[in-house]
């Protein structure tokens, strides 16, 4: 998993409450276990008209906002199913860093463990972004994990709070398989004692 330390990109908005994961990465793109090629499903139902041509006033079909690193969106992002492929999607898109005033657990979770930051703010703060980003193009943040806070070009500084031990994960690029290799020594020496202490445990059934 990529580290994360200290970001600045382009900002992309959605200002939206209660973005579901269905919205995220409809049901059927759901197929794959790969982590690639999930892009074209971001926001499919969202970027599309009716007639399937593409919706210009959505933030992903307008040029401003591509190469965007940096989605920031509204209230409780990322609710309904706990489909990974959420996270894969976003990721897939280039996008590093979400910012919300909330997020839906499983989601909020599954970002760390995909190299995604999600950031807590305020929702008067989240505003007052979305804002500016409409207002002004090409406009980026700053964001640092190490010192838990958020830059905008004119410099103010918006404090998030993270859990010490996520932070700490994400910042050295440890999911939960990178975690369990750090003690990777030490698996193998208790696998080694134990065929020692307990060899009819290791003897192949046939």
């Amino acid at each position: 998993m990529q580290a994360f330390t200290q970001l600045t990109g382009l900002v992309a908005p959605l200002d939206r409450v209660n973005v579901d994961t269905d919205q995220i990465i409809p049901k059927q793109f759901l197929k794959t276990i790969k982590r690639t090629g999930l892009r074209e499903g971001l926001f499919f139902d969202w970027r599309r008209k009716r007639d399937g041509s593409p919706d210009p006033d959505f933030f992903l079909n307008q040029s401003r906002y591509q190469g965007a690193t940096v989605l920031v969106t509204r209230d409780n992002f990322g609710c309904g199913s706990s489909r990974e492929h959420a996270p894969w999607a976003l990721l897939d898109q280039g996008f590093r860093c979400v910012i919300a005033p909330s997020f839906a657990d499983i989601f909020y979770n599954n970002c760390f463990q995909n190299g995604i930051l999600p950031v807590v703010l305020k929702a008067d703060e989240v505003l007052s972004i979305i804002k500016d980003v409409v207002d002004t193009e090409g406009y980026t943040l700053t964001v640092d994990l190490g010192n838990q806070r958020v830059t905008t070009p004119r410099g103010t500084t918006y404090r998030f709070e993270i859990d010490p031990f996520r932070k700490d994960c994400l910042y050295r690029g440890l999911d939960t398989i990178g975690l369990t290799l750090e003690h990777e020594a030490a698996i193998s020496d208790y696998e080694r004692r134990r065929k020692q202490e307990a060899p009819w445990l290791f003897t192949d059934i046939k």
